[in-house]
């Protein structure tokens, strides 16, 4: 059986990186790559997924994304889905292993292969959950909107209130380089 990977959060100035893992047990018609989908129609193959998937899901939180990286993050999730799916074929999407024998990349895999279109959207909503949640704890930098992404909304906010305790510290964006925000 094919397992497939993808990761929602790669380019986030706040929150976690999020990775899944996913087999499906049946077919499950109309999936794509969770870009191409509504938060709505997410939300429904969700929960569809629940039970028509196996799924890893890891999330590797804003300071272990600063402490190692985003490349040693990646290994880690990736390697740990492998483990949890061994003796399974597995393809990731893009064009990057990231250090990790045995796995299959292949670029636009999230929209071409089901199997990594299940994990994309397990991924985005995995991480737009945490992401909604969290923002009742930070309400001035209104993440239920941006989700942590670097919308002009975000910096916006960046620029008005300083990085919160969820800030990937090591993300810079040239008009975020005052060194009053760090």
């Amino acid at each position: 059986m094919l397992c497939g990977i993808d990761e929602a959060g790669r380019g986030c100035l706040a929150g976690p990186l999020v990775v899944a893992g996913a087999i499906l047990k049946e077919p499950v018609l109309g999936l794509n790559d969770s870009k191409q989908l509504s938060e709505k129609q997410r939300e429904a193959f969700f929960e569809i997924l629940q039970s028509k998937s196996e799924f890893k899901i890891v999330f590797c939180d804003h300071a272990m994304v600063d402490a190692k990286g985003l490349s040693a993050c990646l290994r880690y999730a990736i390697e740990t889905i492998k483990t949890h799916f061994e003796g399974h074929d597995i393809l990731m999407d893009g064009n990057c292993n990231f250090g990790v024998s045995g796995i299959t990349t292949m670029i636009k895999a999230d929209a071409k292969v089901p199997e990594v279109s299940a994990a994309s959207i397990l991924a985005k909503v995995s991480r737009d959950r945490y992401m909604y949640e969290i923002a009742s704890t930070y309400p001035h930098y209104e993440f239920e909107k941006h989700k942590g992404y670097g919308s002009a909304l975000h910096v916006e906010k960046i620029k008005a209130f300083g990085y919160c305790e969820i800030h990937r510290r090591s993300f810079k964006l040239k008009s975020l380089t005052q060194p009053s925000l760090f």
